[in-house]
């Protein structure tokens, strides 16, 4: 059975300031490269081979998480694995949107996974792309690190629990922390293991 482990490229400005990110290609601020430069992998993903997202900010983490695991294995980048597209809503915030739109806000976000930014893709669409990947990984019968985002994280949290998004998710998911979820048949998530502790003991 094929395993991932699921991890949150470090913060940026843009998270600092609470923006939606999208497809929008920042970089990690400072306090974001000594927060990924603090991370460590414990066994087995120290070893792993990486699937990572196109944008700076996944690249970025995996090159600093390899200067302090040097056993990191080859990565390999998926454009599949890019952010949930926010399309005109990029660059905006939460709060800012749900005072502008009002009850339009509201009646899209009780929409769960059919929640659709202007121009952009819903949480279902999400899922839609990233279910080849998912199907793939379980061919090639290779565990993998995945250096991703927090659209992508919930999307697969949603597959491997049956969550609507049209409430809280049963568990709240941490940042700093692996999301560790085994993938059968046609690529099916189960969770495996959840907020992972990135332990603060050397790696060996």
């Amino acid at each position: 059975m094929t395993s991932i482990a699921l991890l949150r490229h470090g913060p940026t400005q843009w998270n600092a300031d609470g923006r939606l990110q999208g497809r929008r290609d920042t970089e990690l601020n400072e306090s974001g490269r000594a927060t990924v430069t603090g991370w460590r992998l414990p066994e087995p993903w120290a070893r792993a081979t990486i699937l990572s997202s196109p944008l700076r900010r996944c690249l970025d983490t995996v090159d600093i998480l390899r200067t302090v695991h040097a056993g990191l294995g080859p990565q390999t980048i998926d454009p599949r694995l890019i952010e949930m597209d926010w399309g005109a809503w990029e660059g905006r915030t939460l709060g800012d949107l749900r005072g502008e739109l009002g009850e339009a806000m509201v009646r899209n976000e009780a929409r769960g996974l059919d929640f659709r930014p202007e121009g952009g893709e819903s949480p279902r669409d999400v899922q839609a792309r990233l279910s080849p990947v998912l199907a793939k990984l379980v061919q090639q019968r290779e565990d993998r690190l995945v250096v991703c985002h927090r659209g992508i994280i919930r999307a697969i949290y949603a597959m491997a629990t049956d969550w609507d998004m049209r409430s809280d998710p049963m568990d709240k998911l941490s940042r700093n922390a692996l999301q560790v979820f085994t993938l059968s048949g046609a690529g099916r998530p189960t969770v495996a293991g959840l907020n992972v502790r990135l332990s603060a003991e050397p790696v060996l």
